[in-house]
């Protein structure tokens, strides 16, 4: 990749938001960028973790593997966001995959030139610091509704999720990866959905779905009845 360009899709990066032109210059020669296919595995359970990835084009799932061979989404990661960041924090382990959903173009630095960045751009310190504690944030708020909170009520946090992310009422997924998302089995996803589209909340095409009233499933709480 030309420096020029590499310089373009750094500048857009969020951690990277206060920093002049020359210092995104400076980080740019600390990272090595490559161009991953679809279905890339970047890491795994049990890798050593030594190197902070940066996506700039495409998307990347971070999930993990039940012992019965179910995937559990923990985070999609999308265009402008770093991602491997417990590296940063001592863990010299990954504890999860991360593969490529699509032809994705990633920029990659190792442990040693990310600690001179923040050593000498406090600034990009603090933006790390703010992205882990969001998928912190993120990561508590799953558990809450996993142990409190019943599919359907799940399933609707997640469409309302994707909505607010992607600021659309028609959201492109599968209900593979509905039920990939929530860590439950398919057929419940299915049935949940069912539930609503009876109700209509929402319509369901081919790996479609259209939210139609989004402040009444704003609402909803109840447990699906079948």
């Amino acid at each position: 990749m030309e420096n020029s360009t590499k310089l373009q899709y750094l500048s857009k990066v969020d951690v990277f938001r206060d920093l002049t032109e020359g210092e995104v210059k400076e980080i740019g020669q600390l990272a090595v960028a490559a161009t991953c296919p679809s279905g890339k595995i970047l890491y795994s359970p049990n890798e050593t973790g030594e190197v902070l990835f940066i996506l700039k084009t495409g998307r990347v799932q971070v999930y993990r593997m039940s012992p019965d061979g179910r995937k559990l989404v923990i985070g999609t990661i999308e265009p402008g966001s770093i991602f491997g960041e417990m590296m940063l924090v001592g863990q010299g382990m990954y504890d999860a995959f991360a593969e490529t959903l699509e032809e994705s173009l990633i920029c990659v630095m190792n442990r040693r030139a990310v600690e001179t960045m923040i050593l000498t751009k406090p600034r990009v310190a603090i933006r790390l610091m703010e992205v882990m504690a969001k998928r912190l944030r993120e990561t508590e708020d799953r558990l809450e509704q996993v142990m409190f909170g019943d599919v359907q009520s799940r399933l609707i946090s997640l469409l309302l999720r994707i909505h607010r992310e992607h600021k659309t009422g028609t959201i492109d997924i599968t209900h593979e990866g509905l039920a990939e998302e929530l860590g439950v089995y398919r057929e419940t996803v299915t049935a949940a959905l069912s539930h609503l589209r009876k109700r209509g909340l929402i319509s369901i095409g081919r790996k479609q779905i259209q939210l139609l009233d989004i402040p009444q499933l704003a609402k909803i709480r109840e447990p699906v009845t079948k």
